[in-house]
């Protein structure tokens, strides 16, 4: 997608003019959008609000690697490692010259989020504070989270009969599913096995690395199937390398008194009671064993389930977000 096209300023022209907005709320726009919508909303004098759902734009905003990813490092927007061989910020491993139009695109919309007028939502004060960093003014950045249907039903299933615990998700590298086996093998349960549901590149390789009765591979399932699954489960687990924005499934998890297991990193911790018993430091696999433990002889109250739901439900009450959502609006 270029960052600018005239076909594409056309048609969002056309667009507004048909609709005729007050206020534009922009979501996604990262690769998917002409840049050229935020040129036509400013030429038409339209507040506009953009919503960030992830962390792609720091990605692109560089053509050289070492810019992107310091030595020795993993970058925690994407998931790439650094290479001591690798000269230009190649984002598309099977292209440079997809990977040089990102850029392009990317380096103008990095420009933008500094310099617009308009102002942005994020999902967590850990990315506010990541964009202020990035010198983009804190000032134009609120937090607001997504909304979510707050009326899950809790099972009254005893924890002690409860088989399995769950990953959901992108099945590829940089969420550290193997790292998560490995070390979930490691804690040698008899009475517990890991359920990974979701599709991605690293599943083939996956399935055939890790044949064991602890590791059931399940492919895509329907969302009213997915949250069956989590409401029976003992917990569910993340060991991912990346800044997360809002964790869907952990959140989903909360709301039906489910504990989660996952790495402190980016805006995650938010989403829980403080002091939570159960987070870990990322890339501390000795540590994730030790809270898979935890969480494996956790008793039949199931006190962490429940604080965790009361947490959720107050942290996203549908009132307040609105609130925000319309102070934000009319601000």
């Amino acid at each position: 997608m270029s960052s600018r096209s005239k076909e594409s300023r056309d048609k969002i022209t056309k667009a507004i003019d048909d609709f005729n907005p007050d206020i534009a709320l922009v979501h996604n726009t990262w690769f998917n959008a002409s840049l050229s919508i935020f040129d036509v909303l400013k030429e038409k004098n339209i507040q506009t609000i953009l919503k960030l759902h992830n962390f792609r734009y720091f990605c692109t905003k560089n053509f050289f690697h070492k810019d992107h990813i310091p030595r020795n490092e993993i970058c925690s927007a994407c998931g790439q490692c650094s290479s001591r061989y690798r000269i230009f910020n190649k984002y598309f491993q099977d292209s440079y010259i997809k990977s040089l139009m990102i850029i392009l695109y990317g380096r103008r919309y990095f420009n933008l989020l500094k310099s617009g007028n308009f102002k942005i939502i994020v999902l967590t004060e850990f990315h506010k504070k990541f964009l202020s960093k990035l010198n983009v003014s804190s000032e134009r950045i609120s937090v607001i989270p997504n909304l979510f249907d707050i009326n899950a039903k809790q099972l009254q299933i005893k924890m002690s009969n409860r088989e399995y615990v769950v990953y959901g998700g992108r099945i590829s590298e940089e969420k550290g599913i193997e790292e998560l086996i490995n070390t979930f093998l490691s804690c040698n349960f008899h009475n517990l096995y890991l359920k990974i549901i979701g599709n991605g590149p690293s599943l083939s390789y996956l399935e055939d690395q890790y044949s064991s009765e602890s590791i059931q591979f399940v492919k895509e399932v329907s969302n009213a199937e997915m949250l069956d699954i989590i409401s029976n489960s003992k917990g569910v687990v993340t060991a991912t390398k990346l800044y997360e924005g809002q964790p869907t499934l952990l959140c989903e998890a909360s709301l039906h008194g489910i504990p989660s297991v996952f790495p402190k990193s980016g805006g995650i911790e938010e989403f829980f009671p403080n002091e939570y018993p159960l987070s870990y430091n990322q890339y501390d696999y000795e540590e994730l064993k030790n809270k898979l433990i935890y969480l494996n002889n956790l008793d039949d109250s199931n006190e962490i389930g429940k604080k965790n739901k009361e947490f959720i439900e107050n942290y996203l009450d549908e009132k307040k977000l609105i609130k925000d959502l319309n102070e934000v609006f009319n601000d």
